[in-house]
């Protein structure tokens, strides 16, 4: 239970986010934010996540919440050889990273920050996955994209979704992929006092 009774809040309108958030059995409101994405080119995959995970947090608390919440920001991103895959902007882009990550080995790395209500109490963080996918066809591609699951997806694809069927290999924790990494949430929570097992 989160014993001192703090009101936990995600800053994020994923679903995914907020199944994942719920398997640690604590009560939470979701406040979806709307922070500034843009970050320079040259700013490497770690400080990505955790700089967006940061705004997205802070963002919320800026619309008012109480000084004891917690604020929980992740932000997911895939690099494919140094280079940042974010969410496509149309069909054909969706096509074109999905051909790009076909046959080869990428990284997904998600930030999570917390931050208390007040602005006084912030941790960041990221954790990283390496995922291969096999060689996937035209067809394949071409019937992924027709279906829309990839359009609102870093990289394209949704490996808990139908874009499992493309993963041959998973190296790190699946729920970084997903966008929400469980284990490092509850690591963190508990330097706030929330502890989903106590």
């Amino acid at each position: 239970m989160n014993q001192l009774d703090k009101p936990l809040i995600l800053a994020s309108g994923s679903p995914r986010r907020r199944e994942l958030l719920s398997l640690l059995n604590l009560p939470f409101e979701v406040k979806v934010s709307d922070a500034d994405e843009s970050v320079p080119e040259k700013w490497s995959p770690e400080r990505i996540v955790q700089e967006l995970a940061l705004r997205k947090a802070r963002a919320v608390i800026a619309e008012g919440v109480p000084e004891d919440a917690v604020i929980i920001g992740s932000d997911t991103i895939v690099v494919l050889e140094g280079i940042v895959l974010g969410k496509p902007t149309d069909e054909a882009d969706a096509k074109r990273m999905l051909n790009a990550l076909s046959g080869h080995t990428h990284q997904v790395y998600t930030g999570l920050a917390c931050i208390q209500g007040s602005g006084e109490h912030e941790l960041s963080n990221f954790s990283q996955a390496s995922v291969t996918m096999r060689n996937i066809t035209e067809s394949e591609i071409e019937a992924y994209v027709a279906g829309g699951e990839p359009m609102d997806k870093a990289g394209s694809y949704a490996v808990q979704g139908l874009g499992a069927v493309f993963v041959e290999r998973i190296e790190g924790d699946y729920h970084t992929i997903v966008g929400l990494p469980i284990a490092a949430l509850y690591r963190m929570l508990g330097q706030f006092g929330i502890h989903a097992l106590a």
